[in-house]
């Protein structure tokens, strides 16, 4: 009998710490990835996490708070000798956060075990960690897996300002991430730093879709655009009340859509058949999930969210 279809996580991990008004408000286990396999174990779909920590009090309470989500740590080093990742966000008053890293390289460790991959499991990657030099050989392993299983690959651009004065030398690896995905997911800020546009039809034509069939476009709390080979669809972003951080909203809206993906049955195959309703229908579980985690301090959805 097939297994059930889960969702695979690889990324990196760091303790956010939020700052707002220059004074230490909540500490909370974060990671562009991490943040979404937590949202994915809180739904109740079957999940687990690649990745690593130091072997310090940060990286157990790390491991113990994956656990206790529901994401399956089979292979998740906690690495003797090294440093957990610290960040500090800055929130401001609407809830945007600015931050400050403190952490070492990413490096893969010959230890590492790699997950099993089956038809229809959705691996989420990206942000920094997919793109760097210390972590490609992890990346590329694991995309052959998901190619050879017919997993679905979500991959988030993620690409941060700090990292612009290194675009030209992480385009090619960007691009190869791109041929690799089923779908690419990026915010109208990364593509205004990396591309200079903020037009998510200019940017599908001119930069992704000779790699990327399937591009979803978020831009806050505007309209998120997915582009197809058949065709561009625009939805309005629901709005949202009581905002207490926007800290994990976008990690929140991936695992939305990875959920939604097996909720709805969808398999790789599936996606060039989808129509504008059924996109939509995977961009609302999406935004659901990015809502509920921006009326939090969490970088995450409430564990009491289920489909």
């Amino acid at each position: 009998m097939e297994k059930a279809r889960k969702v695979i996580g690889v990324g990196e991990t760091v303790l956010d710490i939020l700052f707002r008004g220059g004074q230490p408000e909540a500490a909370v286990h974060g990671g562009s990835s991490f943040n979404s396999i937590v949202s994915v174990g809180r739904a109740g779909v079957p999940c687990t996490f690649v990745g690593y920590t130091g072997a310090d009090i940060v990286g157990r309470q790390t491991i113990e708070f994956l656990r206790a989500n529901g994401v399956g740590t089979e292979h998740f080093q906690v690495r003797e000798g090294e440093k957990s990742a610290v960040s500090l966000a800055f929130l401001a008053d609407n809830g945007d956060a600015s931050y400050i890293f403190y952490k070492e390289p990413p490096h893969v460790s010959s230890s590492w075990t790699l997950p099993e991959m089956q038809r229809g499991d959705v691996m989420l990657f990206g942000s920094y960690y997919a793109a760097c030099t210390g972590m490609r050989p992890l990346i590329m392993q694991m995309l052959e897996r998901a190619e050879k299983a017919g997993a679905i690959v979500y991959y988030d651009l993620n690409f941060r300002r700090s990292h612009r004065d290194e675009l030209e030398s992480l385009t090619p690896v960007i691009q190869q991430n791109f041929r690799q995905s089923t779908i690419v997911r990026g915010s109208a800020d990364d593509f205004d730093i990396m591309f200079s546009s903020r037009d998510a039809r200019v940017i599908y034509n001119r930069y992704i879709g000779q790699h990327c069939k399937y591009f979803i476009c978020t831009a806050g709390a505007e309209r998120i655009t997915v582009c197809t080979p058949t065709g561009c669809y625009d939805f309005q972003a629901p709005p949202i009340e009581n905002v207490v951080s926007t800290v994990g909203a976008g990690d929140s809206f991936n695992a939305g859509f990875a959920c939604a993906l097996i909720w709805e049955g969808i398999m790789q195959e599936d996606i060039p058949s989808l129509d504008r309703e059924a996109w939509q229908r995977l961009v609302a579980t999406a935004c659901r999930f990015a809502g509920e985690t921006c009326r939090s301090k969490e970088n995450y959805i409430s564990p009491h969210q289920s489909h």
